[in-house]
């Protein structure tokens, strides 16, 4: 009989203690999440990258301001903790952080309110058309923060982006010099197959011009916010060359050329097969 007494007690105390773990106390007010909708998903959409183009110190003073913005800074030499490198958090991931501005990715716009941003202290160009690199150390980093990010709300490759992809009537950055294919090497982001893409060049001249109209479609596609009425006025040459720095960066002038186009299509291949 006493262990029979034990024993609901013990069930009792279970009990008891499985409905306090789901009340969370507000001050003035309970909230019990004992039951959990499944019809739901993460505010986190999109992975942006961006270059400081300032140095460390002047990066955090800007960045701790009343202007802008952002999740993360990885430092040009970061810190080591215990053989890992240590990344400045300054924004909690489930906040808003003011570092996209106006924007449009893949249908979505103003993408502070759906992304996390990764600010690189890295000067960008240099002047002469010399951008500043990535150091290994940095790079190492950046490719451990990404990778947590990702994993945790399963981001698609396609959904890592620079802020010139995002914004390419404004901004430039990360750059020519960022490391998108070793990135790309290391788990993170889309690439084309270099296979796939010497097929769909064939034998063409990769400076060869191509139908504007078309190239503009599988940018639009894929995710910029392009026209597609086949003019080559400027704002379509940002677009362009905002691509270009992301998956050729050894020429982004802007120009509708057949290599941009094969790359262009081994992308949409790889990534949005029809």
């Amino acid at each position: 009989m006493n262990l029979f007494k034990r024993l609901a007690g013990f069930a009792a105390l279970l009990a008891l203690t499985a409905c306090t773990t789901t009340m969370i106390d507000h001050g003035t007010y309970y909230t019990d999440t004992s039951h959990q909708a499944k019809s739901a998903d993460s505010r986190i959409r999109f992975l942006v990258m961006h270059y400081t183009e300032i140095n460390e110190s002047g990066s955090l003073a800007v960045l701790t301001g009343d202007e802008v913005s952002v999740h993360y800074v990885v430092p040009e030499a970061p810190k080591v903790e215990r053989g890992e490198p240590v990344v400045y958090q300054l924004v909690p991931e489930e906040k808003r952080a003011w570092h996209a501005g106006q924007s449009y990715w893949q249908g979505a716009t103003e993408l502070n309110a759906s992304s996390i941003g990764i600010e690189n202290v890295n000067l960008g160009p240099l002047g002469n058309g010399q951008w500043q690199p990535y150091p290994p150390a940095q790079v190492d980093a950046i490719i451990k923060l990404s990778r947590d990010i990702i994993a945790r709300y399963k981001l698609p490759p396609t959904r890592i982006v620079g802020h010139s992809d995002i914004a390419p009537q404004r901004k430039i950055d990360p750059g020519p010099a960022f490391p998108w294919k070793t990135l790309y090497d290391a788990g993170i982001g889309a690439w084309p197959d270099d296979a796939t893409v010497a097929a769909l060049l064939a034998n063409r001249d990769p400076k060869s011009p191509v139908d504007v109209r078309a190239l503009q479609e599988k940018l639009k596609r894929y995710g910029y916010d392009v026209a597609t009425d086949g003019v080559l006025d400027e704002k379509t040459r940002r677009v362009i060359g905002a691509f270009q720095m992301h998956f050729r960066p050894s020429d982004y002038a802007g120009n509708p050329d057949a290599q941009t186009d094969a790359i262009a299509q081994a992308l949409l291949d790889k990534y949005f097969p029809q």
